[in-house]
């Protein structure tokens, strides 16, 4: 793995990049689709999402203190399954839902960055705007760990500094009134407990870039302590980072109008608040938070799948280029993102997002529980109820989405039928290697 450069990233470095993915696709991303569906509980629903995400956490933190790796999740999977189907079709599942996460980002960036030309929320600029982030995120991922690293604790203090003076701000402006954090069941009164379990995968969406830190397990110093440090860290970092802006939102905007602004609603809530110099302030910070989000991603990513070659679990070509394979992948990464940015909208990227993400931790819980526990020292009563957790909000979201967008459900479980059988094919075209689970 000569690719990897150990030590290359310290806590503060990996942290910064955690928390980036995090924030750049929660809060901008997400915020006023997770209002959609849970109404005035939607800061509770993040609160919820965070705790669910610390259930997830568990098991990756015992796996990434007993297996630090550049590979992070494919290696784990790897431990649990052997070098089969099952191993291939969940780590594929885990780098799709990261690259729908980047075209999420995308698309946010461009929503975001309308705002100060006044521009209708369908424009076709959202799409451009947001491939352009893309290129630009490739540019620099090429650049090599230290750019990254240091653009990443740059961009994570300015842009959690800026949510935090946003948040202060709006808390203050409104009066400190708690109470809003409180549903009083005026405007979320006519939702059901469906739809308020449904807005919990959204929420848990917005937390999953704790998964990007151990695909660079190996290249974090002193990776045995400082995986499992960096992800409890940065997902503290997040939740009370969620919980202070959700609190600002609600404060100044009701749920009509949160929903009305679902792809930009933190700058429709500087508006009556600051004026234009909050409109500017928070629009500042989104395109700051966006940026550091994808070239976080795209690193982390473009790592995994690079691990996924190297294990002959997925079929690769050079198709002409030169250099290493992990650069090759940046290529295949980018590309897919694009597609994706261009033709699906903010709610559907961030729906097949959720169910990619979602099945693919319930895989990895069960090979923990099933096959793992012992050897990592885990505990079976946390783990079941990460599985439980992650079962009962696939669940109600699956239910939701069959109601309002069947179309989503049948392309969301039609690729998953498509990458089983297609992995299938692939894996079957070589000789089984020893440890092989099919």
């Amino acid at each position: 793995m000569g690719n990897y450069k150990e030590n290359s990233l310290s806590l503060v470095g990996a942290i910064s990049m955690g928390t980036n993915v995090m924030i750049g696709a929660g809060i901008f991303a997400l915020l006023g689709q997770v209002a959609e569906l849970s109404g005035e509980y939607f800061p509770i629903a993040f609160i919820v999402g965070g705790i669910i995400s610390g259930f997830s956490a568990y098991s990756y933190t015992k796996m990434s203190n007993a297996y630090p790796s550049a590979g992070g999740i494919a290696m784990y999977l790897e431990k649990a399954y052997g070098k089969g189907i099952v191993t291939a079709f969940a780590a594929l599942l885990m780098t799709l839902s990261m690259i729908i996460n980047e075209s999420l980002v995308a698309r946010t960036f461009g929503s975001y960055t309308l705002q100060l030309f006044d521009a209708p929320k369908d424009s076709y600029l959202i799409p451009v705007l947001g491939v352009g982030l893309l290129i630009l995120a490739f540019v620099i991922n090429i650049s090599g760990n230290k750019v990254i690293g240091k653009s990443s604790l740059a961009m994570a203090v300015l842009k959690t500094g800026g949510l935090l003076i946003f948040a202060g701000g709006a808390i203050y402006a409104s009066g400190f009134v708690v109470s809003d954090l409180v549903p009083s069941g005026g405007t979320g009164g006519e939702r059901g407990v469906m739809e308020y379990l449904g807005a919990l995968a959204l929420s848990i969406l917005a937390y999953k870039g704790f998964t990007t830190i151990t695909n660079s397990g190996g290249e974090i110093v002193n990776p045995h302590k400082n995986v499992s440090r960096t992800i409890v860290i940065s997902l503290l970092i997040c939740g009370v980072t969620y919980l202070l802006v959700s609190w600002g939102v609600i404060s100044n905007l009701n749920i009509p109008e949160i929903i009305e602004a679902k792809d930009y609603s933190l700058a429709e809530a500087s508006r009556p608040l600051f004026g234009q110099f909050g409109l500017w302030f928070t629009v500042a910070i989104a395109i700051i938070a966006t940026i550091s989000g994808v070239i976080a991603s795209v690193f982390a990513v473009s790592r995994m799948t690079a691990m996924l070659t190297d294990m002959k679990l997925i079929p690769h070509s050079h198709f002409g280029m030169k250099g290493s394979i992990q650069k090759h992948m940046l290529v295949y990464i980018i590309v897919i993102a694009i597609v994706l940015t261009i033709f699906f909208d903010l709610s559907r990227i961030a729906s097949l997002g959720a169910i990619y993400y979602l099945v693919m931790d319930i895989i990895i819980h069960w090979g923990v529980l099933t096959k793992m526990r012992k050897d990592i020292e885990a505990k079976a009563g946390i783990v079941i109820s990460a599985i439980i957790l992650d079962v009962v909000v696939l669940g109600s979201f699956v239910y939701i989405k069959i109601e309002r967008d069947p179309t989503l459900i049948w392309i969301a479980f039609g690729s998953m039928l498509l990458i089983f059988l297609g992995e299938k094919w692939f894996l079957n075209r070589k000789p089984p290697e020893k440890g092989a689970v099919d």
